[in-house]
């Protein structure tokens, strides 16, 4: 690839610990059964036309209460009882933690000069949230924020905003996310990518396109 001039990142799963770990935690802390959640959220899509729920709260089309609302009554039908749900951004945020390593090498890529960026799908309600766990703005001089934009990866419209707004070219950025349809369509416009497995592996590929 070119000389990398940017590199962007995602953020849950990658500059924190895993996604799935936190899900696993707030499933245990409320009483949901391990497979209920994921055929709930199905559920919940087939009421919906196949849209699926999640997808609609990570672009803003729906609130995080109107998201619980839809999860809530999918989950009642899949165990049949109700579950409570409020509080589900802080439930599930309070089994999210920091990813010190990799975010001190980002903050390492930072002073080596490189642009740094965040392109994350997440939710509006929960901005507060996310950036309290780590010094964002200190190191990444901008951030996409699916809620914010109405779209969410891996639509390539996300990445060519994500582009416009840096003002680098594709083929300059490197990208790093935990899931390879997310870096599929990265690769797919030109950029550099890297499928975050784990921290030690991630830094090795990065650095590995750097050179």
């Amino acid at each position: 690839m070119s000389r990398v001039e940017a590199i962007v990142s995602d953020f849950g799963g990658v500059l924190t610990t895993p996604l799935i770990d936190a899900f696993a935690a707030f499933q245990e802390a409320r009483g949901i059964p391990l497979e209920a959640l994921g055929a709930a959220m199905a559920r919940a899509a087939e009421r919906d036309g196949g849209v699926q729920p999640l997808f609609e709260l990570e672009k803003g089309t729906i609130t995080e209460q109107q998201f619980v609302e839809k999860l809530s009554a999918a989950l009642d039908d899949v165990v049949g009882r109700t579950i409570e749900l409020d509080g589900f951004g802080e439930a599930f945020f309070s089994a999210l933690h920091p990813n010190e390593q990799l975010f001190s090498f980002m903050r390492a890529l930072h002073g080596r000069g490189y642009r740094m960026a965040i392109l994350t799908n997440n939710v509006r309600e929960w901005e507060p949230l996310w950036r309290a766990m780590l010094p964002i703005d200190e190191i990444f001089e901008l951030v996409v924020d699916s809620a914010f934009v109405g779209m969410r990866k891996p639509d390539p419209a996300i990445y060519e905003l994500l582009l416009e707004r840096l003002g680098v070219a594709a083929e300059a950025t490197l990208f790093l996310d935990d899931l390879e349809v997310n870096c599929d369509a990265a690769r797919a416009l030109g950029m550099g990518a890297v499928h975050f497995r784990e921290t030690d592996q991630a830094i090795a590929d990065v650095e590995a396109l750097l050179q």
